[in-house]
């Protein structure tokens, strides 16, 4: 059994060669572009913290299969406990990166493939479990990160996938045999996918009969024959090129280093199938990934809010304003926001159940009131620290002009804060603030896991409505309320016809 640290991590890294297409250039070794070191850093502090005593306790696990130490980021859930150390695992990391960190999406596929597979052999009498199950067994021995590939191009979004003019903005089933499947299309926006080890595919939405062969899941390595990677542009990507203080958190990025992964003819063995045509059951997978990846985000996207927050208080400080009275207003509203979320990713861990394959699910209609709250409450926090921070973050200079004898003297007139406080601090803060707050991760905020319309359809279908309107009929007298009549010894009309007469 291996539990790796971050060094080892990036090494494991190094013997891969993949097929990765950045900025018109093809890379083949990750580790050795500088592009992509960030987001390698990142990943790495999810290994890293398994090792430290202080956070041993949240950042590993005893495995359910082999009772083995792990890390919890290869652990399916088997107790409200587990549930609840998920979530204070992602506030810790967000606190530690101020970043995206990349693995839960492919923690969650495993977690919702656990529930989905069983449910799918009981129903069907498949073998799917337990081709998981072995699979699991794998990715936890040898502490690997997985990515999660839900998301399809998906091409015209009124049609289904089985009426695409072109089938490959949904990734699909072209053929089986004996040995295995053969898949072509591709997945978008993956999180991790270029520093990952294994890619786990899932469908992205509820399929019918005529969608039964993009009704697919699997897992297979990153270095898998005709599967080729495309990296997105991030938000200020080049400036980590050009300037540690330029691109404002420097070690750990900007957000998740998404990309675009093509599939052409790759062939998946029958072992590491996980779902093949039961279109039945691709709605159930797609719901309770979601569940698990939205309450999520009350953790991650609070603990980015602490950094930010402590950002925000530090350049008031320097400025000599940290107690005025509308700072310390702003700063205790962002608080409240943050924990609001908070409350609600621990209240879904805390609400969730068993079960039926003995693995634990979080509740799902809480899970997604924490990511709609994430959705608009991330932007006002963030706002509120532009608004604190001033509009110092959009007119900083690049660090060449600051180096720049020139004028560097001016610059620093310029943007120095109260005595005693070293003006570079001030550009290194400032560049924070900007990098969390102008733009980088919000649109993740707003549609990872989900964009608000999926929260709110799912709101509206878990919200019991119908028992809603029961316990107001109930108190009206439209409906029976047994408990009122065992408490007044009588039916109600009875009860109000001699009160009436009093």
């Amino acid at each position: 059994m291996t539990l790796m640290n971050g060094k080892e991590y990036i090494d494991s890294l190094r013997e891969l060669e993949l097929h990765v297409y950045f900025m018109g250039e093809k890379i083949t070794r990750v580790v050795n572009e500088p592009m992509f070191t960030p987001h390698i850093h990142t990943a790495a502090m999810t290994y890293e913290l398994a090792h430290d005593p202080q956070y041993q306790d949240i950042m590993t696990a005893t495995s359910h299969l082999t009772g083995d130490t792990i890390n919890r980021f290869t652990h399916v859930h088997h107790s409200i406990d587990d549930l609840v150390k998920k979530i204070r695992m992602m506030r810790l990391l967000g606190q530690k990166t101020g970043t995206c960190f990349q693995r839960c999406v492919g923690l969650d596929g495993l977690n919702a493939l656990y529930i989905i597979t069983y449910e799918m052999d009981q129903h069907n009498g498949t073998n799917y479990h337990e081709n998981f199950k072995k699979f699991l067994t794998y990715v936890q021995q040898n502490d690997l990160m997985s990515a999660g590939a839900m998301t399809d191009p998906r091409g015209d979004r009124s049609l289904r996938p089985s009426q695409q003019k072109n089938p490959n903005v949904y990734l699909r089933i072209t053929e089986k045999n004996d040995e295995g499947i053969i898949v072509n299309g591709s997945k978008a926006h993956i999180t991790g996918a270029i520093n990952s080890h294994e890619i786990i595919v899932m469908p992205t939405r509820a399929m019918t009969e005529g969608d039964k062969d993009y009704a697919v899941s699997f897992a297979t390595p990153v270095t898998t024959k005709g599967i080729k990677f495309i990296f997105s542009r991030q938000t200020n990507d080049s400036r980590r090129l050009q300037s540690p203080l330029d691109a404002g958190n420097p070690k750990y990025a900007i957000v998740g280093g998404e990309a675009i992964i093509i599939f052409k003819d790759v062939f998946i063995p029958w072992e590491r199938v996980f779902m093949a045509g039961e279109h039945d059951f691709a709605g159930n997978l797609v719901e309770t990934f979601a569940g698990f990846h939205r309450s999520n985000y009350g953790g991650c996207k609070v603990g980015l809010a602490d950094v930010v927050i402590g950002a925000s208080h530090w350049v008031a400080d320097a400025h000599g304003v940290a107690k005025v009275s509308h700072i310390v207003d702003k700063l205790t509203e962002m608080i409240s926001m943050a924990e609001t979320c908070w409350s609600c990713s621990l209240a879904c861990s805390y609400e969730g159940s068993k079960t039926t394959s003995g693995a634990y699910n979080i509740s799902p209609l809480l899970a997604n009131v924490t990511k709609l709250n994430i959705t608009r409450l991330v932007y006002e926090w963030m706002r509120l620290a532009q608004d604190i921070a001033g509009g110092k973050i959009i007119t900083l200079p690049s660090e060449k002009d600051i180096l720049n004898p020139e004028i560097r003297d001016v610059i620093q007139e310029c943007f120095t804060g109260k005595e005693g406080v070293d003006v570079n601090d001030i550009f290194k803060m400032l560049r924070l603030v900007e990098n969390m707050s102008v733009g980088a991760g919000l649109p993740e905020a707003m549609h990872g896991a989900g964009s608000p319309a999926a929260q709110k359809i799912m709101i509206a279908r878990r919200s019991g409505i119908d028992k809603k309107r029961e316990l107001a009929e109930k108190i009206t007298g439209i409906k029976k309320d047994d408990s009122f009549e065992n408490i007044v010894g009588m039916p109600e009309n009875e009860y109000w016809k001699k009160t009436s007469n009093r």
